[in-house]
């Protein structure tokens, strides 16, 4: 396997967004990233300022990447594209372009023969086109010479209150194969949501502002909500993507890209979830989601924490795939 100095793994981040899965394999594994891959330039500018990597190169759009002028690195972690697998997309999968990432990925694997890998993607891959999608992306990778697992994981479950399920893929070279199957991380106790809600000047919301007391009226909310009733739990949090408004205890429904409604009960008060708390419920820590916020505005750092990984998510994983790489030595 390729090391640096220290003998520590390598990886490379492709399709990285922010770099949640790039946060969560330095946890998990303490592996070393040789570069990354990212077009949004948004992102990038985030990308840099979270993990100081002004000097790093950025070896930009996946599908024009030539592999002789990558690095050797011994994992892949990549969130490839999902808009095209999910269910509130039109879900044309391999059909559309950005389906077609999953290609590229896997044409690097070979080119560079990459030990293993970590994918993500949203869980509507899993019975997208009657399951026909995930199983041409298993043959594909198995094809290219690796054993594939995937399974379902909810970010709830392994680390941060937020209701995130989404399809992780490990895969391990066949030829390393050698001490058995890999064993998933086991579901942790979820946090206390007070920890994570914790923006020390949020945004409000005005109960009485229109276009809430609309939303409230409304054919599905209509004699169903007494705000009064609400605003006496604090930490619950409330969600106003749908018609009909639904609320939680202890847990936030899942952020997504350009997803802005998402509210909470504070000290009788309606707060708006900031970008700030968005990446705490992503697995980040305080000091890199206030590197963040000092980068960018407040929506697009809503948006990219709706595109990203969740890091305990990959932290746990990574875990998992270093005592594999362990096993037997």
């Amino acid at each position: 396997m390729q090391t640096d100095k220290k003998n520590k793994l390598t990886f490379m981040d492709f399709c990285s967004g922010i770099g949640a899965g790039r946060l969560g394999i330095e946890r998990g594994m303490g592996a070393v990233c040789v570069g990354y891959s990212e077009i949004m330039e948004s992102s990038i500018k985030t990308y840099k300022k979270i993990h100081n990597t002004e000097n790093e190169k950025n070896y930009g759009d996946l599908t024009t990447i030539k592999t002789a002028e990558l690095p050797s690195f011994d994992i892949m972690i990549a969130g490839f594209p999902c808009q095209t697998f999910s269910i509130i997309g039109q879900r044309q999968g391999l059909e559309d372009d950005r389906g077609q990432i999953i290609y590229h990925l896997v044409r690097i694997l070979k080119d560079k023969n990459v030990p293993y890998f970590i994918l993500e993607n949203v869980k509507g891959l899993i019975n997208h086109d009657k399951g026909k999608t995930i199983r041409t992306i298993v043959k594909l990778l198995e094809n290219a010479g690796y054993y594939t697992g995937y399974k379902v994981l909810n970010s709830v479950k392994y680390g941060v209150p937020q209701m995130r399920e989404r399809v992780y893929f490990i895969g391990i070279k066949k030829d390393k194969l050698t001490h058995g199957k890999f064993i998933w991380p086991n579901e942790i106790k979820t946090p206390d949501v007070s920890e994570y809600l914790c923006d020390e000047n949020p945004a409000l919301l005005d109960v009485n502002d229109f276009t809430f007391q609309k939303y409230l009226n409304n054919k599905y909310n209509k004699n169903r909500v007494n705000v009064n009733d609400l605003l006496k739990k604090d930490y619950l949090v409330i969600d106003t993507r749908q018609s009909d408004l639904r609320t939680y205890e202890g847990k936030v429904p899942t952020l997504r890209t350009g997803r802005h409604g998402i509210l909470y009960v504070k000290n009788n008060m309606l707060c708006k979830l900031s970008g700030f708390e968005s990446l705490l419920l992503q697995g980040f820590d305080k000091d890199l989601s206030n590197k963040a916020v000092k980068e960018t505005t407040m929506q697009l750092l809503l948006s990219q924490a709706g595109n990203a990984m969740t890091v305990s998510v990959i932290e746990q994983i990574s875990s998992k795939l270093l005592e594999y790489t362990k096993r037997g030595s």
